[in-house]
Order: C-alpha cells, then sequence, then structure tokens
C-alpha cells in the first residue's frame, strides 16, 4: 500500500533555511544512497544548509558517494548533532518507520520544533512526521527518493552524483536486482539514473568487489565452519561470536550479505545469519516466497523489516539466542 501525503512541502521547502536528513542506526547502501542523493539534490535545487546525521557509522565501502566526508556521525558529535537536529527548520526521516530505530538519536528529533518527513518502504510506519511518502512495495528508499524528485519536478536536475548514490541503494537493497521487491518500474528508474550518467559496473565494483583479506578470509570460516542446515524445515543459519569476529579483524560491514549465502543452498527458504557484538546479539533474517520473516522477527526478537528481509535483537548469551532459534524451527 503506498501512502503519500506531501501537500505544502514544496513551499516549505522554498522557505527553509536548515534542512536535516536523517537515517537509522548502522546505516546500509539504501540509507546512505537516499540521504546523500537527497541532500545532492537539495543543494543543487534550494538555497537552504543541508546536513545529513546518522546515529553511528557505516561501512567503508559506502564512502565514495558525494557528500559523505559532510556527514555527521551521532555516536562521535553528540552535542553538534543535536543543536543542528533542534536548529532545523525540516527533518527527513529516510528509511526508518519509527523513531526508536534511530537509538538516542530519536529523543533529539522527537523534541525538535522542525516539521518532519518520512520516506520509506518498511511495513507499520509511526505516526511522528507531517508529511509522508511511503510505499511497502517500492524496493528501496532511493526509489522513493527518486520518486520524490519527480514530485517536486526535479528530475532534469539529476546528474551523475545524485544518480550515483540513488543507483547505489536501489542496487544494494534488491540484492543487485534479484529479490522480489524488483519491479518493472524499478528498471524504469534505473535507466534513467544510467542515463544521468551512472556508471554501473563501477558502483558495483566500488561496493562489492571492494573486500580486504581479512573479510575473504572471515567469509570462508562462515561457509565451511559456522553453517547449520535444517534440511527438513528448510533452514540454515551462521552464528558468530564476538572472539571470532576479532580473529578476522572484523570491520564494520564485513558480514554483509553473508545470510544470502545459506538461503542459496536448494530446499532453504529462511535463512538467518546470529552475531555477537558490543555485547549485543544481532540477527538478520531472510527468506524465500511466502515465509514471513518481518513477522518471525517481531514475534520472537524484538525486531521486524520486510517480508523477506528483517533484523532482530537478543539480550540474552550468543548460545541462548542460538538454542532458542533452534527451538522455534519445527514450528
Amino acid at each position: 500500500m503506498r501512502t503519500t501525503n506531501l501537500e505544502g512541502i514544496q513551499e516549505l521547502l522554498e522557505g527553509a533555511k536548515k534542512i536535516v536528513i536523517v537515517t537509522h542506526w548502522s546505516p546500509d547502501g539504501d540509507a546512505i544512497g537516499s540521504s546523500l542523493g537527497l541532500k545532492n539534490f537539495f543543494n543543487a535545487t534550494i538555497n537552504a544548509n543541508v546536513t545529513v546525521v546518522v546515529p553511528n557509522s557505516y561501512p567503508s565501502f559506502l564512502h565514495w558517494m558525494k557528500g559523505n566526508n559532510d556527514v555527521l556521525l551521532h555516536t562521535e558529535h553528540p552535542e553538534e548533532v543535536a543543536e543542528v537536529v533542534h536548529e532545523a527548520d525540516v527533518i527527513f526521516c529516510l528509511d526508518f518507520n519509527h523513531l526508536g530505530r534511530i537509538n538516542d538519536l530519536g529523543l533529539e528529533v522527537e523534541k525538535s520544533s522542525a516539521r518532519k518527513c518520512i520516506i520509506d518502504h518498511h511495513p507499520q510506519p509511526g505516526d511522528f512526521a507531517e508529511f509522508i511518502l511511503h510505499d511497502v512495495k517500492s524496493s528501496s528508499t532511493c526509489e522513493l527518493i527518486y520518486d520524490f524528485i519527480e514530485y517536486l519536478n526535479g528530475v532534469s536536475t539529476i546528474e551523475k552524483e545524485i544518480a550515483s548514490c540513488l543507483y547505489a541503494g536501489i542496487m544494494t537493497d534488491t540484492g543487485s536486482f534479484r529479490f522480489p521487491s524488483t519491479s518493472a518500474k524499478t528498471h524504469k528508474v534505473i535507466a534513467q539514473l544510467i542515463e544521468a550518467g551512472v556508471d554501473n559496473s563501477e558502483i558495483y565494483n566500488r561496493v562489492h568487489d571492494n573486500c580486504t583479506e581479512d573479510k575473504l578470509r572471515l567469509l570462508g570460516f562462515c561457509l565451511s565452519e559456522k553453517i547449520k542446515v535444517f534440511k527438513d524445515s528448510g533452514t540454515a543459519y551462521f552464528a558468530l561470536s564476538s572472539e571470532e569476529l576479532d580473529r578476522f579483524n572484523y570491520q564494520k560491514g564485513d558480514t554483509e550479505g553473508v545470510v544470502n549465502y545459506a538461503l542459496s543452498i536448494a530446499g532453504i527458504y529462511f535463512a538467518a545469519f546470529i552475531v555477537e557484538r558490543d555485547g549485543v546479539v544481532k540477527m538478520s533474517f531472510r527468506s524465500k516466497g511466502e515465509f514471513n520473516v518481518n513477522e518471525f522477527a517481531r514475534e520472537h526478537f524484538s525486531g521486524g523489516g520486510h517480508k523477506n528481509a528483517a533484523g532482530g535483537v537478543s539480550n540474552v548469551s550468543l548460545e541462548e539466542t542460538t538454542a532458542k532459534f533452534e527451538s522455534l524451527i519445527p514450528k
């Protein structure tokens, strides 16, 4: 279902002096691509100070996008971020649907008197924003940013740097265009971005063919030593401890996409990646077909996301978490 309530936002933007763009905790390609794509569009079209704020750090393979060096991290500059958020005229909340998804930064956004806009594709959005562009059927928030730019009659201003940010987000959130959310419209948007100057091969190389030796060895360790397969239940999962991450000099982003290897096994339709990091056990879920990992994550692991891709968290040990997960498999 698509929800659009943008009436009056163009006039608001024309008068805005300070705009803040916020995205979710542990930003991925869609989060950073949509945030920097929108920032670069605003920089090219309106006379306002535009700041991208993120809750915490993100993988280095996303640092090539234009505007990356100006991104403010709340975990590193909390006072500066609080000041920027409180002085904003407009705050855009991208690729998340509840203020809890930005952790402590959510308190600052909630307190700000700025008018707020959600642009997102996750189910069940909150009601904390005045303006909204929401569509669970959209491939990505970056695709919705393209729709938003189109709504503002700004497609002709999309040049290579803006297009590259949006392309990266769509590419990563669709699994390089193989996930079910990839639609005919998605490909039409991609065609427009390539016409705007995107070098699709170069972006793929920057994101996917830019790993360290440690990252590759960690992947090999996961595939050879850490995968557990339950063929009768169509399930497979990985579980990694913090010590195992340290063994391979883990850097943020090194385990991204590992869960999809479990899902690539014939007969497996539910996959999980469970990792102990920073004193918390975090979980990524993926599925094929009708199995709804969003519902699974919400019911059992305080999480959520999409039908076929979601995340969760556990406040007990890695061993207790994996035991709970395995107990749920037969059900």
